[in-house]
């Protein structure tokens, strides 16, 4: 079971949004780099990163950031935000980020998924963020049509590393993670889920594991990131708790 502490980078700083509304940040560190060896001295073994000004431009916003996380910490990182094309995709990976995240580009231009994996094994998650069970894209300024599930199916075959799966309403509102979906999206498909969105404290921990026992091992993980900023889980502890 594996806990993916987030970085969301705004303008250059670590920051949290609530519900995805770019409109409602708090910026956590002015030095993102220093929280990610901040994480990984408390013994993280993978780091979350999310370009939140790509998301909605297109194109990567937060290079610098991201590059120097990369320069100051050796545990594998996986970075999703502004990643639409092979080209970008080739940029991070040769860079040495270790898994990319597609989400927009995986509902309008799914051939670039089964490109991406074939020339990538491994080393492809695809974020798949639902608002009411339907995507959303754009940095989840649009709903589309299609459900969470249904967009999983189209890439069972691709050979996806993962699928990030982000309830956008429990967001960064630390109310707890919507694990009914969670399960429901596990026992659906075939593809390891990595959880996402609400973690508020010990419960939450308690409940990814009885979760992940009753979806038959299905759940690789969890992304947290405020419960973490505002001191509700001890990354350490919560590391130790999945591990037991």
């Amino acid at each position: 079971m594996n806990i993916y502490p987030a970085i969301d980078l705004k303008g250059g700083k670590a920051v949290r949004l609530q519900k995805g509304n770019m409109n409602r940040a708090t910026v956590f560190h002015d030095t993102p780099w220093q929280q990610a060896v901040q994480f990984v001295n408390q013994g993280a073994s993978w780091l979350h990163l999310v370009d939140l000004d790509g998301a909605f431009s297109g194109r990567p916003e937060n290079a610098d950031a991201v590059r120097a996380i990369l320069e100051k910490v050796t545990v594998p990182i996986q970075l999703g935000g502004g990643i639409r094309d092979l080209e970008t995709i080739d940029h991070w990976l040769g860079l040495g980020v270790r898994r990319v995240i597609l989400g927009t580009a995986a509902v309008k231009n799914p051939a670039l998924v089964h490109e991406a994996c074939a020339a990538y094994p491994g080393r492809v998650v695809v974020g798949i963020d639902a608002r009411d069970g339907m995507v959303a894209t754009e940095g989840w300024a649009e709903t589309s049509d299609i459900s969470a599930i249904a967009l999983g199916k189209q890439f069972e075959a691709a050979g996806v590393a993962a699928i990030i799966f982000t309830d956008i309403d429990r967001d960064g509102m630390m109310g707890g993670v919507n694990w009914a979906a969670v399960k429901e999206m596990a026992e659906a498909l075939s593809i390891p889920i990595i959880a996402s969105g609400g973690v508020s404290g010990p419960q939450d921990i308690e409940d990814l594991r009885r979760t992940a026992k009753d979806a038959r091992g299905a759940i690789d993980g969890v992304i947290i990131g405020r419960a973490l900023y505002d001191g509700a889980l001890d990354l350490g502890d919560t590391i130790k708790a999945v591990a037991a």
